[in-house]
């Protein structure tokens, strides 16, 4: 049988290279990227340029959308070709070649304001657990409240496949990821609360690729099993089988 063709964008960034080690050889990989990626078949074009990024979603099945600036200081003139237009381009693009999926890297930088609240700032402090024990956890469907331009524009992303999955009955699968940092253990306090490990991102976007087709639309967080973490886990567990086999707390306190 032919097997899955998978498209990423962005496939030279952090989260690309994790995916193309985690994916090589159970799919056909292509990249899309500015830049040539070794050993994988590249694309190489903007993604804020439609008519040059078309030729690399030909034939493909599921494209894995990681290309974006991610950058919390980013202006919202830094942010506009490759996060906003190149979003827009992506999901067009696989409109227009017939592709049945796309799987959007979203950020939980679309909730980060909550950070600002107890009993989650206090969680993400790293200095302990709120006094009473449980917390709410924020889940998908919570109003979203992104802290800079690099979160609104995840939300745009989002919002967009919301609508090609209801216009153009593209299936999109939105995840909000969390820390994943080179050295692939808990930098920072905060990631105490929100750090992903690699092979758990990995995870999560191949549960994605791999999905029942007749999963149109959702939104799912992508973070480790953190004891101090706020982000739901429970949908992505019921609904993709998601289940993180790292937690920050295997890691000595970060500093």
């Amino acid at each position: 049988m032919t097997r899955t063709r998978v498209l990423i964008t962005g496939m030279s960034g952090l989260i690309g290279g994790i995916m193309g080690r985690a994916l090589e050889g159970k799919y056909e990989l292509a990249a899309l990227n500015r830049r040539p990626v070794p050993g994988v078949r590249c694309h190489q074009a903007d993604v804020a340029d439609l008519e040059a990024i078309r030729p690399a979603f030909a034939g493909v099945d599921v494209v894995l959308h990681l290309a974006a600036l991610a950058s919390a200081d980013a202006t919202f003139e830094e942010l506009l070709p490759p996060n906003v237009i190149g979003t827009y381009n992506v999901f067009e693009a696989a409109r227009l070649a017939g592709v049945r999926r796309v799987v959007f890297a979203s950020s939980g930088a679309v909730v980060s304001w909550y950070e600002r609240e107890e009993p989650y700032r206090e969680l993400v402090a790293g200095t302990g657990l709120p006094p009473g024990g449980g917390w709410p956890a924020i889940t998908h469907e919570s109003p979203v409240r992104p802290e800079n331009l690099y979160g609104c524009t995840k939300v745009w992303g989002e919002v967009l496949g919301r609508h090609y999955a209801d216009r153009h009955g593209l299936s999109v699968l939105c995840v909000r990821i969390g820390a994943v940092v080179p050295e692939d253990r808990p930098t920072a306090p905060r990631h105490r609360s929100v750090w992903c490990s690699h092979r758990d991102v990995a995870q999560m976007l191949e549960r994605c690729i791999a999905a029942p087709a007749g999963l149109r639309y959702d939104i799912f967080y992508a973070v480790s099993n953190n004891q101090h973490g706020y982000r739901d886990l429970a949908h992505a567990r019921a609904v993709l089988g998601y289940a993180p086999q790292d937690s920050a707390d295997d890691h000595a306190a970060a500093s």
